[in-house]
């Protein structure tokens, strides 16, 4: 007998198959190969010592504070350790519980019904600002139009095109100013009806702008205030387009002054339900969210966030990371921005291995090579 050790990430319904297992007998094996680490905060003593009880009553096991017993405290923090089998019966369980369980048991049903991941999307990035943070992203006019298509023929499913910088610390400007800076790439874009070839969103909040770029065959809203302006949802819902909702403390200007965060995973949560329930209540349909790297965050924050990207799925809709050759890359390890490319795939394939299914990125032919090395790693079987 010889013995080897697969990775976390092995296919596993792949190497069902590849013993010679039934297709039911693959099906309900690979439920049990799944392991999920969920963390419960601020949880009730008489709520964790039931969850104790059935969670070990299943398979399952619940780390709590070791005061719980005692009920010294009234709420502490706890972490469930369990199958994706073992949570199906935890949740059956505590649906007929009280104290609350049966929230628990909807909340629980939703991680588990997340749906086949979708292929990752490469969306390219444009500015025709004169100061964006990263030089290699500014053009103008036809060399702006040259490179949408120099993006799309290397493989960028969406094109971002953007007017106004939201670097920390950035002035906003006036409707009327960004809108003469991206009329004249709108225009050559309908033009050379270029949004037939591609999917081209345009990075702003400006009413007035996205209105003249969705009539012009754009057809994604890329909005860092999360639809703030009734006006944005007004037009987007128009246009039926669909809506990036990004999180951001605060305005570009102040937004890294001291952000602060009890939990930044509840918290980005919390903030996405809120947009979203907006965003339903104007029509709108098609949402992407992104947590917004670099935007009101420390480092910590952004780590936080890249390394627990799959809480996200739970909310139902495509997550988008956009941590292109940003500052925090800077942060681990001192890089000027035009040598940040490294930490910006290391960066954005960690996302993707997480459950983001779209890329916010300067460099489209770079990425794609790299996604396309770490798809056909993880689908070798040994």
């Amino acid at each position: 007998m010889k013995i080897v050790k697969l990775s976390n990430k092995t296919d596993k319904k792949r190497v069902c198959k590849f013993i010679g297992s039934t297709k039911e007998g693959c099906s309900i094996l690979t439920e049990k190969m799944e392991i999920n680490y969920i963390y419960l905060k601020d949880i009730k003593n008489p709520v964790a010592l039931i969850l104790k009880q059935d969670a070990l009553s299943v398979g399952a096991d619940l780390i709590v504070h070791k005061d719980t017993i005692l009920c010294k405290n009234k709420t502490s923090d706890a972490l469930l350790i369990a199958t994706n089998t073992q949570l199906k019966n935890l949740s059956k369980k505590e649906s007929r519980q009280p104290f609350g369980l049966k929230e628990f048991s909807k909340e629980i049903k939703k991680f588990l019904s997340k749906e086949k991941k979708e292929p990752v999307k490469v969306m390219g990035v444009i500015n025709a600002n004169d100061d964006s943070f990263f030089k290699g992203s500014r053009f103008q006019g036809l060399n702006a139009v040259k490179k949408i298509e120099e993006m799309t023929e290397e493989g960028a499913d969406i094109i971002d095109i953007g007017a106004v910088s939201s670097r920390p610390g950035s002035e906003a400007v006036s409707e009327e100013v960004e809108l003469k800076r991206v009329k004249p790439i709108v225009d050559l874009i309908y033009k050379e009806k270029i949004y037939e070839k591609t999917i081209l969103s345009l990075d702003s909040y400006s009413p007035l702008c996205l209105e003249y770029a969705l009539d012009r065959g754009f057809k994604i809203v890329n909005d860092i205030t999360a639809l703030s302006s009734d006006e944005v949802a007004k037009v987007a819902k128009r246009y039926d387009a669909t809506v990036v909702l990004m999180h951001m403390r605060g305005t570009p200007k102040d937004m890294q002054k001291n952000p602060t965060y009890q939990n930044v995973l509840l918290e980005v949560e919390e903030f996405f339900k809120s947009r979203i329930k907006k965003a339903k209540e104007f029509g709108i349909k098609d949402i992407i969210l992104d947590v917004g790297i670099g935007f009101g965050k420390r480092l910590e924050h952004n780590l936080t966030l890249l390394n627990h990207l799959e809480h996200f799925n739970s909310l139902g809709y495509p997550l988008l990371v956009g941590a292109s050759r940003k500052s925090l890359i800077d942060m681990i390890i001192p890089t000027k921005t035009e040598d940040r490319l490294p930490g910006t795939i290391a960066i954005h394939l960690k996302a993707i291995q997480n459950g983001v299914t779209i890329i916010r990125c300067h460099d489209v032919k770079e990425h794609l090579q790299a996604i396309k090395v770490l798809e056909a790693i993880e689908s070798s079987l040994f």
